[in-house]
């Protein structure tokens, strides 16, 4: 309980203090909104290696060599933790979105960075306004912006390892070209999920696995995109198991 406490007391310090911050940025945004966004995301980063410092999780990382530096990508990864955010949005090399769920709109200052950061708000509701949000991160890929997404939907809550993933969340790669990251989190739901009211200092693995290029692949498994990459990350969770 005091661990989170802790980590609570400093994520409300940590917003209170961005106001000003936001408020520079803001100005600066009129003139060089490049520069504005790469000070948000070194901001951010700087405040999500905190949140790990302070909860106690150690991170252990595999193939990160696999992520592209020059060229935006398409994250796709497992879901069971609010922390599969934290530990791996401190770790992007390049500017990158999140694809989150609408009612993350309503967080006061929280919502603001995430707006700078080119995050997106999907309404898991409509359809229509979904489809809009996927071709609005297409365009913040053609502009050099990776996306992450979690195909999943939401936070598996179930005892299954891996739930179905969503075909219209590959659409970001497939209008793009950009090559797909697998990124696999084992042990995430360990540090609260687990055990509400408690941040627990846990052993996670985060693994990225090697960049798929639609292109390259053939043209049932471009068809199927999302069965090829459920059954990567799958393989790769189970096997990552005996790490933690």
């Amino acid at each position: 309980m005091l661990r989170l406490i802790i980590v609570v007391l400093y994520l409300v310090i940590y917003l209170l203090v961005s106001l000003p911050i936001q408020l520079v940025l803001f100005i600066m945004s009129k003139s060089n909104m490049q520069r504005a966004k790469e000070i948000s995301l070194a901001f951010v980063q700087w405040g999500f290696k905190c949140i790990a410092f302070l909860t106690g999780v150690k991170a252990e990382i595999r193939g990160e060599e696999n992520v592209p530096t020059d060229t935006p990508v398409l994250y796709v990864g497992n879901h069971r933790s609010y922390f599969d955010i934290v530990l791996t949005y401190m770790r992007v090399p390049r500017l990158t979105g999140y694809i989150a769920k609408k009612e993350m709109l309503h967080v006061p200052i929280l919502s603001r960075w995430m707006k700078y950061l080119d995050c997106l708000f999907l309404d898991r509701a409509d359809i229509r306004q979904g489809l809009q949000t996927i071709l609005t991160a297409i365009d913040k890929v053609k502009n050099g912006t990776s996306i992450t997404i979690y195909p999943e939907g939401t936070r598996n809550r179930t005892d299954q390892d891996l739930i179905e993933f969503h075909k219209g969340s590959f659409k970001i790669a497939q209008k793009t070209g950009c090559p797909i990251i697998p990124v696999v989190v084992n042990n995430t739901n360990a540090i609260f999920e687990d055990h509400p009211w408690a941040l627990k200092a846990s052993h996670v693995v985060i693994e990225y696995c090697k960049p798929i290029y639609m292109n390259e692949l053939s043209k049932e498994d471009q068809k199927n995109i999302d069965e090829y990459v459920h059954d990567i990350i799958l393989n790769k969770y189970r096997e990552n198991k005996a790490l933690v």
